[in-house]
């Protein structure tokens, strides 16, 4: 009478098919979760560009907002802060959500996201640059990005390093930075 079940062979045949199907498959994951991130790091920013258009046009004795949280629900908090009560002011304008306004804070999407107002002439600041950079390094990103008043998102292909590249509105239109291929 023959023995039922599977011989040692057999299981091992079957653990290395799962291990090499596992070895393809996980760097594919990590890199579709990276793109997923790269396309969340541009959206928001770009989002942040059109949302400082809004704020300088609703605010013009500030011109543009000084932090995310003026930008947006004027407090960076887990879980996300809603909108005042009372409405939007200079400081809260509430023209983006809560999970971005806090993105300095507690990073989205695998990326930390930041801006910020530049005065000029009279007190009111004439510019501003959002930023936005990978928290770790090759594991979430790779890209850092940056836009300024012009609307136009720039990356930084060559990034070797986590977090915000601190750029300003000059150092956003000078290399490394380049327009985003869209």
């Amino acid at each position: 009478m023959g023995q039922k079940g599977f011989s040692l062979i057999e299981l091992l045949i079957v653990v290395a098919i799962i291990l090499v199907l596992a070895a393809i498959a996980i760097p594919n994951l990590v890199r579709a979760r990276m793109s997923a991130n790269h396309a969340s790091a541009v959206g928001g920013l770009r989002g942040i560009a059109t949302a400082e258009i809004q704020y300088q046009s609703n605010y013009p004795l500030v011109g543009f907002s000084n932090t995310l949280i003026q930008l947006g629900t004027g407090a960076a908090t887990n879980p996300p802060t809603v909108c005042p009560a009372g409405g939007a002011t200079s400081a809260a304008a509430c023209l983006i959500d809560g999970v971005l306004t806090a993105a300095t804070t507690f990073p989205k999407s695998g990326y930390v996201v930041a801006e910020t107002g530049v005065v000029g002439a009279g007190g009111v600041n004439t510019t501003y640059s959002a930023e936005a950079g990978p928290v770790t390094f090759d594991r979430t990103g790779i890209q850092t990005y940056c836009v300024i008043p012009d609307n136009i998102i720039r990356v930084n292909n060559n990034n070797n390093v986590s977090g915000l590249p601190g750029v300003n509105p000059v150092s956003c239109l000078q290399a490394p930075f380049t327009p985003l291929a869209n």
